[in-house]
């Protein structure tokens, strides 16, 4: 029995859950091993001055130690650097990538009054969030989906979430507006689980092989390398967007200063034939093109 190491929030839990449930079907048996990490403890605004890896770290280590055997990442909030004792064994089909807006009125993001206070946790969001609408106040926020819904009540007029966490957690009925891709590309990964293995665990490797999607998984590879390229962790205010459309792997990108005053932004794509190296080279060349353009320095700030 593979033993599935997560973290214990609502939305983790589910997680783990969906990826227990798609083992299952492929007959393989597991149990869920719940784990707290420093990112479900520290509730102070996550920005550039804190570490990557805050929701990550300790279910890799409960891999590295033998407390589990399989861990559930949200592969957004998965470094890209890499540990060679570990393993991105699979990704399976991604859940819907768009952000949206959540209010208690289901309020446009061009409708919103100047000044409205807005939460988010993200330099990503916030800095896309000012370079469209400099006119906001926004503000960071931290928690779970429930603690962040709580704002609502707490003089937020707005809260971004990410739409795949309230898919997952059942909760359609609830008031947003879904942004549009000019208005705020997604994070790379955004919407995708990572399932990260042992490297050397074969029993595990072959479970997880059972779930991966080529598709999906080329789509996150390009995004993950572009924002390696940039030298951006999960928190810099870079965002990218790939899909498999037939034979195209397209990508469109976006770096910005983190008060939204300065982007660059970059679309390109390229034949794709079931093969990762394509994912690699589109990266590698809208990245190139970005780095010309100054944004390692401007991400930076």
């Amino acid at each position: 029995m593979l033993r599935i190491a997560t973290r214990q929030s609502p939305l983790a839990l589910w997680q783990a859950e969906h990826v227990a449930a798609l083992l299952a079907s492929a007959g393989i048996q597991t149990v869920l091993v719940p784990m707290v990490s420093s990112g479900d403890t520290d509730m102070r605004p996550i920005d550039g001055t804190r570490q990557v890896g805050l929701f990550t770290k300790r279910i890799q280590q409960a891999l590295l130690e033998d407390e589990g055997d399989i861990a559930v990442h949200s592969l957004k909030d998965l470094p890209t650097e890499v540990n060679e004792l570990l393993t991105l064994a699979a990704v399976p089909v991604r859940e819907t990538v768009t952000d949206c807006l959540v209010s208690k009125s289901g309020v446009k993001f061009s409708d919103l009054p100047n000044g409205a206070k807005i939460g988010t946790g993200s330099r990503r969001r916030a800095a896309q969030i000012l370079s469209r609408r400099p006119d906001l106040n926004v503000e960071g926020i931290r928690g779970n989906v429930q603690t962040r819904l709580s704002k609502l009540d707490e003089g937020f007029d707005a809260i971004v979430l990410a739409d795949a966490g309230l898919v997952r957690l059942e909760m359609a009925d609830l008031p947003r507006y879904h942004f549009t891709f000019d208005e705020m590309l997604p994070a790379p990964g955004q919407g995708a689980l990572g399932i990260e293995v042992r490297a050397n665990d074969k029993q595990a490797l072959e479970a997880a092989a059972t779930m991966d999607d080529m598709a999906t998984r080329a789509a996150v590879t390009a995004e993950r390398t572009l924002l390696s390229s940039l030298h951006g962790g999960c928190l810099a205010p870079i965002a990218a967007y790939a899909v498999v459309d037939g034979d195209v792997l397209r990508m469109s990108a976006v770096a910005l200063s983190p008060d939204g005053r300065k982007r660059i932004d970059e679309t390109d794509e390229i034949e794709f034939a079931n093969d990762l190296s394509a994912a690699v080279e589109l990266a590698n060349r809208i990245s190139q093109r970005m780095v010309d353009a100054g944004a390692i320095e401007m991400v930076r700030g």
